[in-house]
């Protein structure tokens, strides 16, 4: 997928911040943002907290115990975030990229197949479950939100976190769904490391271009 003159979005690693205020920050940029407006992709990590999507069952969510459950407004189910998982919200503007919203996904899917295939992972998606495998348990999790044209959420990609929460729910709605992690697997376990590892890839799939060493040039 190639589209001349396409201009890349802005990287910007955000290290740990709080979920909702995250989240109103995308909804807001999304509500103002006109046709000159620039696209962002944030990469970042956030403190635990469950998350439930706009069809989400709370029959899903066992036991969140003291871990806070916010309910927000992307598709899919319930699932968790925490220190140690890589985070990524592409703020898209899809019709002026050239791209639908099964782009975006696949475009997100890949990009951490090819990031695992970095370590001698194999990763894969499915076509029946949305989010990233390997060997049937769930490395990464996709969920976005598509409003006035535009994405935000995004993807969560597990690299070293505690993964006993995830036992508190039925991950993204799937009943005893075991979740993996890059470290587990022999990769590593740095989350500002795996997000300069990732940007490229998900560029190139989008369909943009990429120089690897001026990424985050700002952080």
């Amino acid at each position: 997928m190639s589209h001349t003159g396409k201009i890349s979005p802005t990287l910007k690693y955000l290290g740990q911040v709080d979920y909702e205020p995250t989240w109103r920050q995308m909804q807001t940029i999304t509500d103002v943002r006109d046709e000159n407006t620039a696209d962002e992709i944030w990469f970042l990590q956030h403190p635990p907290v469950f998350t439930l999507g706009m069809n989400a069952s709370t029959e899903h969510l066992l036991a969140p115990g003291a871990i806070p459950v916010v309910p927000i407004d992307r598709g899919g189910q319930v699932t968790y975030h925490g220190p140690g998982q890589l985070v990524v919200y592409p703020l898209i503007d899809l019709r002026r990229a050239g791209l639908g919203v099964r782009d975006m996904v696949t475009a997100l899917e890949r990009s951490v197949v090819d990031s695992a295939a970095e370590y001698d992972i194999e990763a894969y998606p499915r076509a029946d479950a949305p989010g990233v495998y390997v060997e049937g348990m769930k490395l990464a999790s996709v969920g976005l939100r598509v409003r006035r044209g535009c994405t935000y959420h995004g993807l969560a990609f597990n690299l070293d976190m505690d993964l006993e929460p995830f036992s508190r729910i039925n991950p993204c709605g799937y009943q005893g769904l075991q979740v993996t992690q890059l470290s587990e697997l022999g990769g590593p376990s740095d989350v500002a490391q795996m997000a300069r590892v990732l940007a490229p890839h998900l560029l190139r799939h989008l369909g943009f271009t990429s120089d690897k060493d001026a990424l985050f040039s700002a952080d």
